[in-house]
């Protein structure tokens, strides 16, 4: 096999004009090494082939190699947004863009410039990364990794070097600089950590102990429990995802089937990235990796496909301290009294003096005031709050990457999984050649026990574990550790025999609910609470894709198309439950008026007529699809879900439950007529086709968008962003990004379609800024170029040989 490659790869370039192509001003620093295979004084060196929409296929004899040409291709697309991370971690942000402005959120939930700092400041001044990098492996990340690392760095420093700058995001820009391996690996560790020590920042930062005057505060247990049962749902993320893989039992060849769709932000940086990476003999996997990372995160080789779900997994938990009354930053374990470190950090500030503020750190972690200003903890004279992050100290995810990547089956997903432990907060559904499929929540999560949170969650802690997952014990009992399983690579999380896991079910499902309804005839039950619930409602999205994916399986005879039709389907479960009652309301409301909340009257007799005609989708040509959209909203957000339905949610039909929409509720008429003066006012016709306002703009050119959002339970989630001045839905904020629909037949070669919904480039000036999202917007697809073959006879083909000069 190894010789085929080579051999196919040295013919493929030696046939073709080796004429460098980049989005950027690469070609004349390529063209003149194209044909050179031995980099110059030794230095790092990658061949790119560039296909169709820009998809760069990288060949490299080592990973380091690799890292170097995973790192040039990803600056000549990404450069401004790499830049800007790099930035983030760097603890620079006040520096360069003020201390008051705001982060993309991409690597952090900082509301703040300086609270970014602050953090990162921290982590760059005790040397956290450099620490868990000198960590052996199992527990710290692998040679292989840090090789990958370091090639990156180079290769995005190579490419800053050979090219010139056309994003208009960076150009010319003081922060604009070469990076190190420790840049990387911050960055990193900042997507490790964003599910936990990243969603405290601010209240990390802002914990200042209490004066001598300060009130005695404490955090109000059912306001705290309903803060953060919203904090942590999935509704109200801004990443989830669906992913389906299906059983050979219901494929028509026998052979697995893997549909992924990550839904991830479409600006900044945390979006995907897509490429190839090959070392032959070695490596050889294709898919989407989050910007910034060497290896591929979601995809899939010659025998399995995997995609990602956001988890419903709580990656944190909360210590309750007793405070020494003569010392707020004294707090005792046992009676034994434990001093807090503290971590002061200088801030450089553009414009004006560097701020200096101190942060305050337990056994357990640091101390912290809050997790969003919406879920308060204050630090009183008797009590504060540290919160634990297991992944703090977790820097394994690219290795588990490159297990996914080397893996031959869904059994060698489980092996990796098992040896590595580096996924911090999402599930794993995959597909492969021989027929199996899988669904495992493998996360690193905090051991909290159902028994543990019984015998030590304090009087906070037994209100918000059972609501929201998030456990708050008492800091001040020893026996209130944090336990370890023996099969856990580091202590105090859960080991994988511990994991929810569904091996070989016919189809297995996962739309950021709990593991528990994976498949609706076989649920998994038996897991501890911090890891979801058990036989609670499911989501409309959860709902709608459960029953699409059970009705897929039960017909049987599945390929790639199927999966294809699934994605852009478009079918609105929501408008399937209610659209007709709701149209039959409307229509039977007296003299065709209802009262809006600004207590105006509003005739709604077109729009019943809009909601009758309304297909149930959301395709870009749906008439009255954005009324309906624009009243479920209003509706779910003023009636509480337990007098939206008639028919209540029963654990017995979770699929089917809640149901009948309950029009006499309170807010029916007036969410009803709210909708309707938005659209009027906006000059919207209620039964305009919804791609006429449902849309993003690149360049000049107005690209339709189709998709529907998180409550209408649209699999093909789309979440934009209202402008009823320019038009509609003049931007996508979050929602598919990086589609794929992979299987095989009996050649080698996986059959599989992908789609990057915003296109490889941030850059406008790229001729890779959009193709994409028109693509998308057509509902079309790439067909995947994975063999040798496929890669050498595309017509697009450009050949680049990158390299350090030195």
């Amino acid at each position: 096999m190894r010789t085929r490659i080579r051999r196919l790869t040295a013919l493929g370039i030696s046939l073709l004009t080796a004429a460098a192509f980049l989005p950027s001003s690469a070609a004349t620093a390529g063209a003149a090494e194209a044909h050179d295979a031995r980099p110059s004084n030794g230095g790092l060196s990658a061949t790119v082939r560039y296909t169709q929409y820009g998809i760069p296929h990288i060949l490299a004899k080592d990973y380091e190699n690799l890292g170097f040409g995973t790192g040039w291709a990803q600056a000549a697309d990404q450069v401004c947004t790499l830049a800007e991370g790099y930035v983030t971690v760097r603890g620079e942000r006040s520096r360069y863009f003020g201390p008051d402005g705001k982060p993309d959120g991409s690597l952090s939930s900082a509301t703040t410039n300086l609270s970014s700092d602050l953090y990162f400041g921290g982590v760059r001044d005790t040397h956290t990364v450099e620490k868990l990098l000198d960590q052996p492996a199992p527990a710290g990340p692998s040679a292989t990794s840090k090789k990958l690392m370091h090639g990156f760095a180079a290769g995005y420093n190579a490419w800053l070097k050979q090219n010139r700058v056309t994003d208009p995001a960076c150009k010319g820009s003081k922060w604009l600089r070469p990076i190190t391996s420790l840049d990387v690996a911050r960055q990193g560790f900042a997507v490790q950590v964003l599910g936990g020590q990243g969603r405290g920042i601010d209240g990390i930062t802002a914990a200042q102990p209490p004066g001598a005057t300060a009130p005695d505060r404490t955090a109000d247990p059912e306001r705290t429990a309903k803060a953060a049962r919203e904090l942590f749902s999935p509704e109200e993320a801004d990443m989830g995802s669906n992913a389906v893989a299906f059983s050979g039992k219901t494929t028509a060849n026998g052979k697995g089937l893997l549909l992924g769709n990550p839904h991830y932000p479409w600006q900044g940086g945390r979006r995907f990235w897509q490429s190839q990476q090959t070392i032959p003999g070695e490596l050889n996997v294709s898919g989407g990796s989050l910007l910034g990372t060497g290896v591929v995160n979601i995809g899939f080789n010659g025998d399995v496909a995997w995609s990602h779900t956001v988890a419903t997994g709580v990656t944190l938990n909360l210590h309750q301290l007793t405070l020494d009354p003569a010392d707020p930053t004294t707090y005792l374990v046992d009676g034994k009294p434990e001093k807090m470190t503290k971590r002061t950090v200088q801030v450089p500030v553009k414009d004006g003096a560097p701020v200096t503020r101190t942060q305050w750190w337990t056994r357990y972690g640091p101390v912290t005031t809050g997790l969003g200003a919406q879920l308060p903890l204050p630090w009183s004279a008797k009590t504060a709050y540290a919160l634990n992050d297991p992944n703090a100290t977790n820097m394994r995810g690219s290795d588990t990457d490159l297990g996914f990547g080397k893996a031959r089956s869904t059994d060698d997903v489980l092996k990796a999984l098992r040896k590595t432990q580096g996924l911090p907060w999402v599930n794993t559904v995959a597909a492969d050649r021989k027929g199996h499929s899988l669904l495992t929540q493998s996360q690193v999560l905090p051991r909290i026990t159902d028994d543990l949170a019984e015998r030590c969650s304090t009087g906070l802690g037994k209100v918000t574990y059972p609501a929201s997952g998030v456990a708050v014990l008492d800091g001040s009992r020893g026996d209130c550790a944090l336990g370890s399983d023996k099969d856990a690579v580091q202590p105090g999380v859960f080991g994988p025999s511990e994991m929810p896991t569904l091996k070989d079910a016919p189809y297995a499902e996962n739309s950021n609910d709990s593991a528990w309804l994976t498949n609706a005839d076989r649920p998994i039950t038996g897991y501890e609470r911090v890891f979801g619930t058990i036989g609670t409602q499911r989501s409309m999205r959860t709902r709608g894709a459960v029953e699409d994916v059970a009705a897929m399986a039960d017909k049987g005879g599945l390929t790639v198309k199927d999966l294809q039709k699934q994605q852009f389907a478009n079918r609105a479960p929501a408008g399937d439950l209610i659209a007709d009652d709701a149209a039959r309301a409307c229509g039977a409301l007296p003299g065709g008026t209802a009262t809006g909340s600004d207590g105006q009257v509003i005739d709604v007799r077109t729009a019943c007529a809009a909601l009758k005609g309304w297909d149930h989708s959301m395709n870009t040509d749906s008439r009255g699809a954005l009324l309906f959209d624009r009243f479920w909203r209003k509706l779910v957000a003023t009636v509480p879900g337990a007098q939206l339905w008639k028919v209540p949610f029963s654990a017995a039909d979770p699929v089917r439950t809640p149901n009948t929409l309950n029009t006499g509720a309170p807010g029916f008429a007036t969410a009803l007529a709210d909708a309707v003066a938005e659209l009027d006012g906006a000059g919207i016709a209620l039964d305009a086709p919804l791609g006429k306002n449902q849309f993003v703009v690149r360049g000049s050119q107005r690209i339709p968008v189709h998709g529907g959002t998180e409550s209408i339970g649209v699999w093909n989630k789309v979440e934009p962003v209202w402008d009823a001045k320019g038009g509609g839905y003049t931007e996508v904020a979050h929602g598919s990004s990086h589609i794929q629909a992979v299987g095989w037949d009996k050649g080698h070669c996986p059959v599989a379609r992908t789609l990057l919904t915003y296109s490889q480039s941030s850059n406008p000036n790229s001729p890779h800024y959009s193709d994409q999202t028109r693509l998308y917007s057509d509902e079309r697809w790439v067909t995947s170029r994975f063999c040798e073959k496929d890669i050498s006879r595309d017509p697009h083909l450009k050949v680049v040989k990158v390299r350090e000069r030195r």
